[in-house]
């Protein structure tokens, strides 16, 4: 009960902030958009057991967006008192008048606002535990060296935490607030074999400490992981069916969010301009857009303009559906915001899916890809090229480890070449699928 009312009355202060804002805004014979967000967290590292470093965070934000005459100005400011709100919005409308009028800007369609928000259960805030987060964060480090000689080298252990409320009104009469939680546990470590070392990390995030892997779990399967990749090796140049794990198999979903972000499209700087309504993925695939899910990671009740959050179909048996709009990019384009000011929400890729090791033999012999390295993806052509590691599959079973190789392609054919999806799904971000299985990429070797 009392974390209950503390966060009541931290939310009201700050919706008093908000509401003079506001009330500024009109007293200027304008219209105006208000953020306050207030957080604080803690991040711990350890290396070999011991404490490396503690940080302490806070941060306070207040966001105001004014707009006069469809001319629009935006201004910040950290300090909360009469004056600087004042000052904030003063400051906001004299940015407004040096820029140029524009009839599609101005807040989003009083129809639209999330007037009663749902409650999605994201604020499982802790009371400070320090010696808790240290053994976490050292506990998974400790279990990762633990596990093999091999092991030689640690990148570190981690705790990271973050409590905070989100505040949001605007000039329609809408004052909405939620809180939310955030805590993180990871290891990272290096082992040697024949003298080359390889690196790699797992970690853990949920809205609930609780909800959290316990530390030796995460430990044993970074040690796991490093291990697996020891001793690579190198292939030669060709084209092969190829898998990408889950965890990185979500990237492919997330330039297709880049791709039909409505500025992009607006823009012309998308190579899906025309693809609304096209089968851009096979009949079997879907993806269902969810923004309620309790706990979710990636929930919010109302997006960065206070528009209601809803669930929505993103691709429906392979057809594209949806261009990701805020209210700006809905009125260049002839439509209505569908709530993405801000990005996307809970992602599920949906279709038939089959267990990990089905995948493998539907792969028979070909690349696992479980790591990305650099960035190669060209929003415009849609053209793909990532430096990738991974193992070696024959038969259906996973062989040795390979590094030093790349893979590219055109997004649109690697879309359309995914033959199926396992089981293994990724929850741990903004898209949830499994790992998925290409038919044929080129992959660069010696």
């Amino acid at each position: 009960m009392k974390v209950l009312s503390k966060i009541i009355e931290k939310s009201h202060i700050l919706e008093k902030a908000v509401e003079t804002a506001l009330n500024l805004a009109e007293a200027h014979r304008s219209l105006a958009e208000v953020t306050v967000i207030q957080s604080s967290g803690i991040s711990i590292s350890t290396s070999y057991g011991v404490i490396e470093n503690i940080q302490f965070h806070s941060d306070t934000s207040l966001w105001i967006t004014a707009y006069y005459q469809q001319h629009q100005g935006s201004a910040s400011s950290t300090d909360f008192s009469q004056t600087a709100i004042k000052k904030t919005m003063e400051a906001a409308l004299g940015f407004a008048q040096y820029t140029s009028l524009d009839p599609c800007s101005g807040i989003a369609d009083h129809s639209l606002m999330a007037f009663n928000s749902p409650d999605l259960d994201l604020y499982y805030p802790e009371n400070m535990n320090i010696d808790l987060y240290i053994n976490l964060a050292s506990s998974a480090e400790k279990a990762a060296l633990q596990m093999d000689s091999r092991i030689t080298k640690t990148g570190g252990g981690s705790f990271d935490s973050r409590i905070g409320i989100k505040v949001f009104g605007n000039s329609h009469g809408m004052i909405q607030s939620y809180g939310f939680t955030q805590y993180a546990v990871s290891s990272c470590v290096i082992a040697e074999a024949n003298g080359k070392m390889e690196r790699d990390n797992f970690y853990s995030i949920a809205r609930s400490i609780k909800d959290l892997q316990r530390p030796e779990e995460i430990g044993a399967e970074c040690g796991r992981r490093v291990l697996s990749r020891l001793s690579p090796r190198k292939l030669r140049t060709m084209k092969v069916p190829v898998i990408f794990l889950a965890e990185v198999a979500t990237e492919l979903f997330e330039h297709l969010a880049v791709a039909i972000n409505g500025r992009n499209v607006d823009q012309k700087s998308t190579f899906l301009l025309d693809a609304l309504g096209e089968q851009i993925f096979p009949k079997w695939l879907s993806i269902k857009e969810d923004p309620h899910i309790l706990k979710g990671l990636a929930s919010a009740p109302f997006d960065n303009e206070g528009v209601q959050t809803n669930k929505t179909e993103i691709v429906t048996n392979g057809v594209l559906q949806q261009w990701l709009l805020n209210s700006y990019t809905g009125r260049k384009l002839g439509l209505e915001s569908n709530g993405h000011a801000g990005g996307i929400y809970t992602w599920f890729v949906c279709g038939k899916k089959y267990s990990f090791n089905n995948i493998l033999t539907q792969l028979g012999t070909g690349l696992l890809v479980t790591k990305f390295l650099g960035q190669g993806f060209n929003k415009i052509t849609g053209d793909y090229s990532r430096g990738v590691s991974g193992f070696w599959v024959k038969h259906g079973i996973i062989q040795y480890p390979v590094s030093e190789i790349t893979i590219s392609g055109n997004l649109r054919d690697i879309w359309k070449n995914i033959v199926s999806m396992g089981e293994d799904i990724e929850k741990r971000g903004k898209i949830q699928c499994g790992s998925i299985l290409i038919s044929e990429i080129q992959v660069a070797g010696y």
